[in-house]
């Protein structure tokens, strides 16, 4: 039965008070605690003028504040809307100018119009709220990994059947690892579908693999999302602290966010147990989603799976043609006759037959698995050869001492672009000349023209990067 997330959160808070629903840096917290502490955030929004079906910014750390807020919101009968603290103003600016939000907790707001509030935590309030559902019970900001962030606001409304799995890797019950930004939609969406299903969510401040693998072991940990990156992390510690037996609690690992390369895919399933790792190729729209368990991925290298959840997928050209099977184009998808989402700002690329697209260059096989190639956005066109970030960042990544690495394309008067790369090493000491030599050995003429070499992440902890930024900085360098 559809019940409003509000009054999930309040069963589980009457029925087991002592629950311990979150843990972090800061300790437990008990479902009785939880329901109190967003039931009066709740009495602070609607006095500052929040009402339902309103957007609400939520722009905070990871830990309990941030779950606090969005129950807070939904208790209001509002949307939340997070939206990562490290945003530019100008950004900030630009997403609160399309989404018109009425209040922000957190993060300071731009606009003056926007109500301000700077903690989750509100003095004790009296009488009873409705039991409100707002219209949409999510508006994730996008990354902007390919542009200016947009908001993405679902159309699925507040509300939801407690009882019934909300997806086949996602069982009812769980020891949820959150490791990345709670700000992100993939994390979002599946940490707080979980804790609506009876999970426990186990919270880090940020990624970081020692204390990701010390949680695991300290809290029993069933279930966990990971990004390619992060993978890469904790495939890179020494062979004594990755010690299969310290993630043996774990049932299911999910991963998706950006493509995993095939040497690192083969060697997280050696790790971690194919029969353990679920990959699911989707996006912040849910206009469609693919899956593929590690023993398929065994027997379909590369792929991403195949359509789930009453997806279709299709494989077009640049000017809309259906490509046949096996050929290369921009990844289509379409689930169900209605769109999932709407964008704020921004304009959709469904077309009139709902087919969407997520902008990614990919192919279908005869037995219907998918393989992404990389976005079209992104593409390197010098001199008329058409290369792929991915397939040079997977490259450099396979070097010991690089942690990631970002590849991308430049304006050049004579090839149209030329190839170039960022790559962190962290602590390191290696230098450009022997990661441009490692390079030249395995990519020959694909080989980046020059490899900045960093000391700090690339990627955030949702494994996103804007390489039109990285590109921007190196042209005007």
């Amino acid at each position: 039965m559809l019940r409003s997330l509000s009054s999930i959160i309040a069963d589980r808070a009457r029925s087991q008070p002592d629950e311990v629903v979150v843990v972090d840096q800061r300790g437990e917290l008990t479902a009785a605690e939880l329901d109190d502490a967003a039931t009066r955030l709740a009495h602070v929004l609607i006095s500052r003028g929040v009402v339902q079906n309103d957007l609400v910014t939520v722009s905070l750390p990871n830990g309990r504040d941030i779950v606090i807020a969005c129950v807070a919101v939904w208790r209001a009968g509002a949307t939340p809307q997070p939206v990562a603290l490290a945003l530019t103003d100008e950004e900030r600016a630009a997403v609160e100018d399309v989404a018109r939000p009425s209040a922000s907790i957190g993060a300071r707001p731009r606009s003056a119009r926007i109500a301000w509030i700077v903690s989750v935590d509100a003095p004790p309030a009296t009488g009873a709220l409705p039991d409100l559902i707002a219209a949409s019970w999510k508006a994730p900001t996008t990354s902007g990994s390919t542009g200016r962030p947009k908001v993405v606001k679902a159309h699925a409304p507040a509300s939801m059947d407690p009882s019934e799995p909300v997806a086949p890797f996602l069982p009812l019950r769980g020891v949820h690892l959150v490791a990345g930004p709670l700000t992100h939609s993939a994390t979002f969406t599946y940490a707080f579908r979980g804790l609506l299903t009876g999970h426990r969510l186990i919270i880090l401040p940020r990624f970081d693999e020692r204390a990701w693998l010390a949680a695991v072991e300290m809290h029993a940990v069933t279930w966990a999302l990971l990004v390619p990156t992060m993978m890469h992390r904790l495939l890179r510690l020494p062979e004594e602290e990755r010690d299969p037996a310290r993630i043996r609690s774990i049932e299911t690992l999910l991963h998706m966010g950006a493509p995993c390369g095939v040497e690192l895919k083969g060697a997280f399933l050696n790790w971690a147990g194919a029969e353990r790792v679920v990959e699911v190729y989707a996006g912040s729209e849910s206009n469609g989603l693919t899956m593929i368990r590690g023993d398929e991925w065994l027997r379909h290298v590369g792929s991403v799976g195949r359509a789930i959840g009453g997806t279709e997928v299709q494989i077009r050209s640049a000017d809309g043609a259906e490509l046949a099977t096996g050929e290369a184009g921009v990844v289509w998808m379409r689930r169900g006759e209605r769109p999932a989402y709407e964008y704020l700002g921004a304009s959709s690329r469904r077309d009139p037959l709902g087919w969407d697209t997520l902008g990614d260059v990919g192919r279908v096989d005869e037995e219907g698995f998918l393989y992404l190639l990389d976005r079209q956005d992104d593409v390197i066109n010098r001199g008329g050869e058409k290369v792929y970030p991915v397939e040079i960042e997977r490259v450099l990544e396979q070097h010991p001492a690089v942690r990631s690495a970002v590849a991308f394309g430049v304006p050049d008067d004579a090839l149209g672009h030329g190839i170039h790369a960022v790559a962190d090493v962290a602590g390191a000491g290696v230098g450009e000349p022997e990661l441009l030599a490692w390079a030249r050995e395995r990519l020959g003429s694909r080989t980046p023209a020059s490899i900045r070499i960093v000391h700090e992440p690339v990627r955030n902890d949702a494994g996103k990067t804007s390489r039109r930024r990285w590109a921007q900085a190196r042209h005007s360098e």
